[in-house]
Formats: structure tokens, C-alpha cells, sequence
């Protein structure tokens, strides 16, 4: 027991008063005779044990009240060691898409507020943050309306991240007792808790749905084109075991599509959607499911491709080429050496050497000003070159020299299948090929990046940094390549490579870039916007093209018109990332910190730990008490 008052104690030295008065018996009796002595001397022995024995109680009676009335105000009470030490909290709220799952008809992000509010007490100062938001040193007060309006966010703080930022909300006063609340449903994607914590007592809070069932639409990809109708393939995860669901496609508002999909033994289900070819969708796919809704839509688009513009810088007849780049994908455009514009090439995404004899040096440079913006090279040799021409500007692009010439007939014998000129061309490795040959063809003194090779080890085509170099003539006497199966896909891969298409969709959270076939001129600038959000992406301009980032925005999925003084190039969809859709949940056992099961259960324990229990009052009880007990002895005691 404390005293708020230990002063005061010295008036229990008071209690010696009454114990004097009574010790020295202050008062003398006057004796009065009788005539029959004898008689009364009974009553009189009797009478003085009743006198004594009130006397003693009174005493007792009287000490106590003064002794009372002295603790009273002397305040007596009781409190841990710790409860007048300065306290600071701090409190992790998580508003990741994960707490969206239900429990008892509600989030667990909303059950988590509602309580939080409830149980904190109005005067308390602490300092909350989320994953996107933080507030230091505040009252429930000052905080509420925040609260209640919290929103979902895609981006989920790791428990190494939670813990820096909580460290920058607490001072750095040594003697305050810091407590740090973690208020999750700690999914294991949060990542592992330390097992030592020394600089603060941590509280887990962990919160859970009433299911862990789950449906998420996890990616969509074109499967195939069918005649005059595109393939869509839309993977499901979560669907358990005969369970069937509805998946809606709209064109911005309009029901274009409908499917059902149904479980497969991997848990990973797909649905195929059948679109017109060349049809340009601003799609928004849907599923219904009770528990997550965030990644119940997921967003995409197919814009009109923009023609590929493409350059043949020719000595010889190049009628082949105009059978590749037809006109409804490409602009192409064929100039002899002679004629050649050469402020035209930086307009270009791919240009092509066809079998020039000699490189000058002037197209050497816009050449390499052409490969420097981002544009494509494909070099054909012909017969008769001019080495130094040729090597010089074969070191700058591919980092080779023509040594030689082999005269010996070869065959084209082995495909890379991995580089990315042939992903998708070939269904599977192909054994027996119809091989083109070679009569002759250059030897390069380094061929390590060969894309097709000959039969005697040596390159036929190489690539680097989306350029290309052959090391024959296309000429008929020299190889049968014009006429082989591989000519079609190799350059119209060319074509499709030199010019980044924008994908059908990129996730949010990652560095994400693209390119638009525009440039621009001083001043301007590309914004990115639909009707709940606007902002500028980085760019970057190249004098074919302009390069644009993102990287923090946009802040909300959808799909986002890319905009250049208002007219729209094309468009964009981001998605929120589905790294929190598996509902798994960590398995909380540390010694390290403080488990509950709920935020009024905490602060609970935090009040009792603050808590100081006062006896003042039972002591003016116990005063009171007394004093009765003296009156009704000095009035039933004789």
C-alpha cells in the first residue's frame, strides 16, 4: 500500500490522547455511605466490571476513528510499479485488400475500427498508421471521422517495415513505457515477426474471417485466333471442388460475353471467351464472391494496333519483303541507296539493309542515332562488301567482324526456339524441319548470340538489342531461304518486335512501361486518365516514339486513356496485384510479444496496468463506522 499523502501519517502520534485520558483517570469518585452496605456491596462489584469495560471500548472505539479519519486523508492506494511511468502507444492498423474478408457479416478492417473506437479510452494520446496513412499523436477525438472513412489500399507494409515506422512514432525517452499494437490478420504474405524485442512491448491483434474461401481472377491472355474470332483466356483461382461460376465481359458498360467456369482438381480454373478479331475492347471482366471483392474485376484492353513503319534501304530487288509487311499491319517503304531521305530513318521502327555493297559513312551515323532512340536494325549482306564499311558498323551493333568467306554448301540445321524472335511461332521443337541451304555465306569472328545456325557450327542470323545480322545473300543462286518457311516469321517478327506493343494489362505496384507511336513537341506532354483519377506518367521521347513509366501511379485499378493534347493515342488497364488473395493466415506463438484475441480485451490489460486503486474512502467509511458504534455505546453500554 502508497499513500499520496505520507505526511499526514505523523498525526497517528494523536492516538496517545486518548489513551492518556484514559490510562490516568482523570476523573476522582466521591464516596457516598449508605446504611445497609452489606446489602449493596454485590451491585457495587458488578457495577465497576460494566464501568471498565465500557471505558476499554470507547477507547478502542475512539482509536480507530482517529485512526481512520488519518489514512483517510492521507489517501492510501495501490498501483504496479509501472502505472505512474509515461506511456506511449502506437498503433498498426492494417488496411490491406485482405481485410476485406467478413466476419459476422462485416470486414474485418471495419470490425477492427468499430472496436478500436469503442475501447479506447477519450483522453488517451497515441499515434496510428496504416499502410498509407499516419497520424502522430492524437485523441480518439481527432481521429475518428479518418478512421471511419478508411479505405482498401493494394499496398501491403511488411512486418520489417511496420516496425521502422513504428520506431520513428516513439521518442526517444528511455523511460517511457512503449507499446507497439499490431492490428492484422497477419496473412503470411505480412512476412515472418522477430522473435527479440527490445526497444518496445509488442501486442498482436489478430483478426480472422469467418471463411478462408476465396475466388480471384488471376490473369487473362489471348489462347488463339480462330478464323475471324480471338480466344480469350480468363484463369480463376479458389474454386473448390464442383463448384461452378458465372465470369461477365463488358466493353466499358455493355455485356458483351458471358461464361460459366467450373473447378479443376489443380484449383486453378480457365474460361474461354470468344471475340471478334480486330475488335478494340475496353474490357472489364467479373466474377460474384462473398468474401474479397477486390479482385472479383479484373480490367484489359485491345486497342487498334498502330502500323508498324518500316524501311528497306536497297541496292537489289526486295519483292519479298512487300509480301511480309502487307499494308494492314505495316507501313513499309523500299529506297534505294541513291534516293534515300535520310531524315526519314528516325521516323522508322525498323529499317533493313538489303545486300548494300558499301555502308557510307553519314547513313552510319543516322543508323546508330536510329539504334540509339530505341529503333531496329536487320542487316543483309550482299555478295560483294565492303569489309571496313561493314565491320565498323558490325562492332558497334553487334560487336563483330566479317572475317571470312566459307564456299562450302551448308544447311540451316538448328533454331533457337527460346529467343524471343520465334516465342509463339512453333507449337513445339520441330525435328523434321525443311532446312533452307547455303552455297556461301561470311564467317564473324564472335557468333555467340546465334538465333539460326548452319551445319558446320557457324551463324546465319544473330541478334542483339533487338538488331539482326544475316551472314549470307538472299540471292537465288546462293540459298533457298526467300522460298523456306522460316523467311515469313522471322522478319514479320522483326517487324512486330521492333515496336513495343502495350500489353493487354500490367499490375499495379511494379515499374511498368510502354510505348505509343507518337512525339512530341515542346511542351507537351501525356496524361494518363479515366474518370476517377488523372496524372502524368514519366516519358521519355524518342523521335519515332515516346517511352512512358509508371511506376507509383495510378493509385486505383482500371483502364486509363492515354492522352496527348486531347486526343487519345490508345489506352491502358492496371490491375491491383493478387498476392493477398489466398486467404492463409500465420499461426501467431511468440514469446516475444503479448497474443489477443480482440482490440477490448487489449485495452483492457493496458487499463489495468494503468489502473490506481484508491482506499480513502473505505477509510471514512470505517470513521463513520465508528463513531456510530461509540454513540451506541455510550447510550446501550451502562
Amino acid at each position: 500500500m502508497q499513500f499520496k499523502h505520507p505526511e499526514i501519517l505523523w498525526f497517528l502520534l494523536l492516538l496517545l490522547i486518548p489513551i492518556l485520558v484514559h490510562l490516568l483517570q482523570l476523573r476522582k469518585f466521591k464516596k457516598t455511605p449508605f446504611t445497609n452496605v452489606a446489602m449493596l456491596q454485590k451491585v457495587i462489584a458488578e457495577s465497576r466490571k460494566s464501568n471498565s469495560l465500557k471505558k476499554w471500548l470507547l477507547l478502542s472505539t475512539r482509536l480507530l476513528l482517529l485512526a481512520a479519519l488519518v489514512f483517510a486523508f492521507a489517501q492510501p492506494f495501490s498501483a504496479k510499479e509501472t502505472a505512474f511511468s509515461p506511456r506511449e502507444t502506437v498503433v498498426y492498423l492494417d488496411n490491406s485488400f485482405s481485410m476485406q474478408a467478413k466476419q459476422n457479416g462485416i470486414s474485418l478492417l471495419e470490425r477492427a475500427i468499430q472496436d478500436f473506437l469503442k475501447s479506447v479510452p477519450e483522453t488517451s494520446t497515441f499515434s496510428l498508421f496504416t499502410n498509407s496513412e499516419s497520424f502522430k499523436n492524437i485523441d480518439v477525438a481527432q481521429i475518428q471521422n479518418q478512421l471511419l472513412q478508411t479505405e482498401f489500399v493494394p499496398k501491403q507494409l511488411s512486418i520489417e517495415n511496420i516496425l521502422l515506422k513504428a520506431n520513428t512514432l516513439f521518442t526517444k525517452n528511455e523511460g517511457s513505457i512503449k507499446n507497439l499494437i499490431l492490428i492484422s490478420d497477419f496473412q503470411n504474405s505480412l512476412g515472418s515477426l522477430p522473435k527479440n524485442i527490445d526497444n518496445f512491448n509488442l501486442n498482436l491483434i489478430q483478426l480472422k474471417p469467418d471463411s478462408n474461401q476465396n475466388l480471384a481472377i488471376d490473369s487473362v491472355y489471348v489462347e488463339s485466333q480462330k478464323g475471324n474470332q480471338l480466344e480469350l483466356a480468363v484463369i480463376v483461382k479458389g474454386l473448390q471442388e464442383d463448384q461452378t461460376v458465372p465470369i461477365s465481359l463488358y466493353n466499358k458498360e455493355k455485356l458483351i460475353a458471358k461464361n460459366a467456369i467450373k473447378s479443376k482438381k489443380e484449383a486453378i480454373s480457365k474460361a474461354i471467351l470468344s471475340l471478334p478479331l480486330q475488335t478494340a475492347i475496353q474490357g472489364k471482366l467479373e466474377i460474384k464472391d462473398g468474401s474479397l471483392s477486390y479482385d472479383n474485376s479484373f480490367y484489359f484492353n485491345l486497342d487498334d494496333q498502330p502500323k508498324i513503319k518500316v524501311l528497306s534501304i536497297t541496292a537489289n530487288d526486295a519483292n519479298f519483303l512487300n509480301r511480309i509487311f502487307t499494308e494492314d499491319e505495316f507501313d513499309f517503304i523500299e529506297s534505294k541507296i541513291e534516293q534515300l531521305d535520310y531524315s526519314n530513318i528516325a521516323n522508322q521502327n525498323l529499317v533493313i539493309l538489303n545486300e548494300l555493297t558499301t555502308i557510307p559513312l553519314n547513313l552510319q551515323a543516322s543508323l546508330n542515332a536510329f539504334e540509339k532512340d530505341g529503333g531496329s536494325i536487320v542487316i543483309i549482306p550482299s555478295k560483294s562488301i565492303n569489309s571496313s564499311s561493314y565491320n565498323t558498323l558490325l562492332t558497334q551493333l553487334f560487336g563483330v567482324n566479317i572475317l571470312d568467306t566459307y564456299a562450302n554448301e551448308v544447311s540451316v540445321n538448328k533454331i533457337s526456339f527460346e529467343h524471343p524472335l520465334y516465342t509463339n511461332v512453333f507449337e513445339r521443337k520441330v525435328e523434321n524441319f525443311e532446312f533452307p541451304y547455303v552455297k556461301k555465306h561470311y564467317v564473324l569472328a564472335n557468333s555467340s548470340s546465334k538465333i539460326l545456325s548452319l551445319s558446320n557450327e557457324n551463324a546465319f542470323l544473330i541478334g542483339k538489342n533487338n538488331n539482326y545480322l544475316f551472314t549470307a545473300w538472299f540471292s537465288e543462286e546462293n540459298t533457298d531461304f526467300k522460298e523456306s518457311p522460316l523467311i515469313v516469321p522471322t522478319f514479320y517478327k522483326f517487324g512486330v518486335n521492333s515496336l513495343k506493343m502495350p500489353t493487354m494489362y500490367y499490375t499495379m505496384g511494379k515499374e511498368n512501361s510502354m510505348a505509343t507511336v507518337t512525339t512530341l513537341e515542346k511542351d507537351q506532354i501525356i496524361t494518363a486518365k479515366n474518370k476517377q483519377e488523372e496524372f502524368i506518367p514519366f516519358q521519355q521521347s524518342y523521335t519515332n516514339k515516346t517511352e512512358l513509366s509508371f511506376i507509383d501511379n495510378p493509385t486505383k485499378a482500371g483502364i486509363f486513356s492515354i492522352v496527348k493534347s486531347e486526343d487519345t493515342l490508345q489506352h491502358v488497364s492496371f490491375n491491383y496485384p493478387r498476392n493477398e488473395s489466398e486467404l492463409t493466415y500465420q499461426t501467431l506463438s511468440l514469446t516475444s510479444a503479448t497474443i489477443n484475441n480482440s482490440v477490448s480485451e487489449l485495452f483492457s490489460k493496458i487499463a489495468s496496468e494503468n489502473s490506481i486503486d484508491a482506499y480513502w474512502k473505505w477509510f471514512v467509511i470505517f470513521a463513520m463506522v465508528f463513531a456510530l458504534a461509540e454513540l451506541l455505546i455510550q447510550k446501550f453500554l451502562a
